[in-house]
């Protein structure tokens, strides 16, 4: 896929990944093109799925999610019904931010966020422990943060 994306396509990714509000006025500057080509180039990177949505990153801190744990999960059955339901009731807790099939040891692996370890035990009690085939759960816990990018790199 990524033989498809020419310079000024990179350009505009770069770009928007780093500011999601600019206006094809201002990309259209900043690679020296005009507008009318850089918006035909934003909707069909939409289009094609290149972007996948405009988002706000928010900081977890202030708005009381400042916990963050990621929860490896194995389950008893591995029949394609037992993980499939499994990541649908996952991804259905507002807690879980992101949720991973994995291999290795475990099947899962879920980034959480939470505001405290009271929170954290409520989870783990009444709702990842009691979804079906949960075998055994292991969490780490962050304990600072020296990196979070979420912009891609382009060579």
């Amino acid at each position: 896929m990524k033989d498809n994306l020419d310079q000024t396509d990179r350009g505009i990714l770069r770009l928007l990944q780093n500011d999601g509000r600019l206006t094809h006025k201002a990309i259209a500057y900043e690679l020296r093109k005009t507008v009318t080509p850089i918006h035909v180039r934003i909707q069909r990177l939409q289009n094609e799925g290149y972007i996948k949505r405009y988002t706000a990153i928010i900081d977890p801190n202030k708005i009381g999610r400042g916990l963050i744990a990621y929860t490896q999960v194995q389950l008893k059955q591995h029949s394609q019904e037992s993980l499939l339901f499994f990541q649908q009731q996952a991804v259905q807790l507002s807690e879980v931010m992101e949720c991973y099939h994995m291999t290795g040891a475990f099947d899962f692996l879920l980034r959480i966020a939470i505001a405290d370890m009271n929170e954290y035990n409520n989870l783990l009690m009444n709702k990842l422990s009691k979804l079906p085939d949960v075998a055994v759960m292991q969490s780490f816990f962050v304990m600072s943060e020296a990196k979070n990018e979420t912009a891609y790199q382009f060579i």
